[in-house]
């Protein structure tokens, strides 16, 4: 079989086809680093905002990775690719050093009642997003907190207070040691 013969039957040129692959590779880790850098909150609760800016990141995503003119074997390839990626990173995932370098480390935004306005920065997390964490874990009023957990899937835990938290379950939590600490003014 010619060159001709396999691109007419692949329907893509034969050098787009590495291309396509470094291209998925690439956008994968664009967009790892961009989840780094902004914070695992792009990933809690998504607004009406949040899902157009997600369609708009993937429609780029996909322009970009499929090239022109798009085709059904530049789109297998990119798919394949980043299936490949994401397997790939769920195996070195395992590797200490290596998650803690990829994931965001879970933070304490809220301890003993009190929004930690520091670590909110850090992590993107408005007062709006801890009161919404709130309403939805049935809370009325922040005291009843002990804290607060943005974990690095983007999830908010909720730690009730009246109870000893073991630091074990805060252990690698960056702001455990607020949560672990008497609350400030002497408030039980």
């Amino acid at each position: 079989m010619t060159s001709e013969q396999l691109r007419d039957t692949l329907g893509i040129e034969l050098w787009r086809i590495p291309v396509v692959i470094v291209t998925a590779i690439a956008i994968y880790l664009v967009f790892l680093l961009l989840i780094r850098l902004f914070g695992a909150r792009v990933l809690s609760g998504l607004t009406g905002f949040d899902v157009v800016v997600s369609i708009m990141l993937g429609a780029v995503a996909g322009r970009a990775i499929l090239g022109e003119p798009p085709t059904l074997t530049a789109g297998v390839l990119g798919l394949v690719t980043l299936l490949c990626c994401e397997a790939l990173f769920g195996v070195v995932r395992k590797n200490i050093s290596f998650r803690q370098a990829v994931n965001a480390q879970p933070t304490v935004v809220l301890a003993h009642g009190r929004p930690q306005p520091d670590l909110m920065r850090k992590t993107h997390i408005s007062e709006e997003d801890l009161m919404s964490c709130l309403r939805r874990a049935g809370i009325t009023h922040p005291h009843e907190v002990q804290c607060i957990v943005l974990e690095p899937s983007g999830a908010m835990s909720v730690l009730r207070r009246g109870r000893t938290v073991d630091p074990a379950v805060l252990r690698g939590v960056l702001g455990a040691d607020r949560v672990l600490a008497p609350p400030p003014g002497g408030i039980t």
